[in-house]
């Protein structure tokens, strides 16, 4: 059985022809389910999101995978303040606890996700100094 094209690539639509693939829908729901509108992150931020999850996981992303993904970039997007007053401390640790692991671990999912907010320059200014966050440009 082939795979739909359609299914198979992120799309954004054209003219209202064509509707958003269901992983940039997927990952919209996510980012409002931790309180970041989506067009506070930008498609293209977005997409690389949906490509990183896709090489990632072994088989399609699930919900489950969207969540975690969108709950790391609108921690990193909003800081922990106002990630802590929109959702719930545990989870804000949560995220805490992710971005010190990506720190020692090299290659990591989560740390491809914090290093693509910050070459985005989305990265809250109390996340970069809370985990000295910085990006080596070549």
């Amino acid at each position: 059985m082939t795979e739909n094209r359609s299914s198979a690539f992120p799309s954004l639509g054209f003219l209202g022809r064509f509707g958003r693939s269901a992983d940039l829908r997927a990952l919209d729901k996510a980012l409002r389910e931790v309180d970041l509108h989506p067009n506070l992150m930008p498609e293209a931020v977005k997409l690389t999101l949906v490509k990183l999850l896709r090489e990632a996981v072994p088989a399609r992303p699930e919900a489950r995978d969207y969540e975690e993904a969108a709950a790391l970039a609108a921690y990193c997007m909003i800081g922990p303040d106002a990630f802590t007053a929109v959702n719930n401390p545990v989870l804000a640790r949560q995220q805490e606890r992710r971005i010190e692991a990506a720190l020692e671990e090299e290659g990591s999912l989560d740390g491809q996700i914090i290093l693509l907010t910050l070459h985005a320059k989305l990265v809250h200014p109390a996340v970069i100094e809370t985990f000295q966050l910085s990006s080596e440009e070549t």
